[in-house]
């Protein structure tokens, strides 16, 4: 048995259900000496928008029209006992299919149809008791109320799921949206760094090949690597994309304390040293998330020591766990002079979506001058991490 058969099963018990309640309304007509036509006709119509299958159902078959055509039908009918002066009978078969109509119509019909669909779907089950009660007028009042209060219940059901329906809708649009931004930070955060570094390692390649070409293999070295973790980073962003499966987010590339070492050693180069100052006491069990945004916060700092700082020499990141915070401190002693080209500067969105990451996770993020100093650049981030 599949797991679609209890839905199946309830779905075969409706139907059932539906079409046997009209039943009554025929055999009633043919007992009371009535046509029977008539009624087998507005239940046919009725039956016929319910119950064509959705798979097999024409592109013209649209929830209006589905939901008008019965209700018109059942309007005419009872236009017609009353113009002609003769007695018609209501039934159960009748006002099921038109409750359902008027279910589908405030739940499924576009605007304005919803509108339409609905009060005419509404106007022809209050019309189905005048058919029988012409000269009764407390019975016609009374069977109307009932029906009002059938007409609000159901159409209030269908009004609820319809909301509900434009949340989760709306669910689902922000939550794509928040992934689409959340790709977009890793191409920023990964490849960002590592093209950034490759353009500034081949400027000081440039340099070296006539001042100092001893040293040109270790740039070089630094170039190929930079450019090899930028393609691993690009090929695993992109895969997020192409895969939406329940294992897509595990791939997106993260990091963490221990890569933060790799990142510092990455980053040196023969006239720029990288000193990572990790304290003892940090643990090695953070949260992920925390470290993560550690790595996140170190990332942006040392790339933008590259578009910003490039005549710095000395970057300290720094790691401190006082037991109930972590700090990160990326600080450098540059004097802000730079020799990228402007298009390579960055919009201003790095910092900006790094607070987002550190205060979304209770933590608070600094970006200026270290203190007490007259030159350099420190960004420091404090994330809570529970421990004690």
């Amino acid at each position: 048995m599949t797991s679609d058969s209890p839905r199946s099963c309830a779905r075969a018990f409706v139907v059932t259900l539906l079409v046997m309640s009209g039943i009554p309304d025929l055999l009633n007509a043919s007992e009371g000496g009535y046509a029977i036509w008539p009624y087998a006709v507005v239940l046919g119509i009725g039956y016929a928008a319910l119950l064509w299958p959705a798979r097999r159902r024409p592109h013209w078959l649209t929830p209006q029209l589905r939901t008008g055509a019965p209700a018109v039908a059942s309007l005419l009918f009872t236009a017609a006992s009353l113009l002609l002066g003769q007695e018609a009978l209501f039934g159960p078969g009748e006002t099921a299919v038109l409750l359902s109509l008027l279910f589908i119509a405030v739940r499924h019909c576009p605007q304005p149809w919803t509108v339409v669909c609905g009060i005419l779907t509404g106007i022809a089950l209050l019309g189905t008791p005048a058919r029988f009660y012409q000269d009764d007028t407390s019975g016609l009042l009374g069977f109307m109320m009932a029906a009002l209060v059938l007409i609000g219940v159901v159409g209030g059901l269908a009004a609820f799921m319809r909301s509900q329906d434009y949340r989760r809708t709306v669910a689902v649009v922000e939550t794509r949206r928040a992934e689409r931004v959340a790709i977009a930070a890793d191409l920023h955060d990964f490849v960002a760094h590592h093209v950034t570094g490759i353009l500034v390692q081949t400027q000081m390649a440039r340099m070296m090949a006539t001042t100092q070409p001893e040293h040109l293999d270790t740039v070089l070295a630094g170039i190929e690597r930079a450019a090899t973790e930028a393609l691993a980073s690009m090929r695993r962003t992109v895969g997020v994309l192409r895969d939406t499966g329940p294992d897509a987010a595990d791939r997106r590339p993260v990091g963490d304390l221990a890569g933060i070492a790799e990142l510092a050693d990455g980053f040196a180069s023969p006239v720029q040293h990288v000193t990572l100052d990790r304290d003892p006491t940090v643990p090695e069990d953070l949260p992920h998330e925390v470290q993560a945004a550690a790595f996140r916060v170190v990332q942006e700092a040392l790339t933008n020591v590259r578009r910003h700082a490039a005549d710095a020499t000395e970057i300290t990141v720094r790691l401190r766990h006082d037991g109930r915070r972590l700090e990160v401190g990326v600080t450098d002693d540059g004097l802000g002079g730079t020799q990228l080209p402007a298009a390579a500067h960055g919009g201003g969105f790095g910092l900006v979506g790094l607070t987002e990451r550190v205060t979304a996770l209770g933590g608070a993020l600094r970006a200026g001058p270290p203190a007490g100093q007259t030159q350099g650049w420190e960004v420091r981030a404090l994330f809570p991490t529970g421990k004690v």
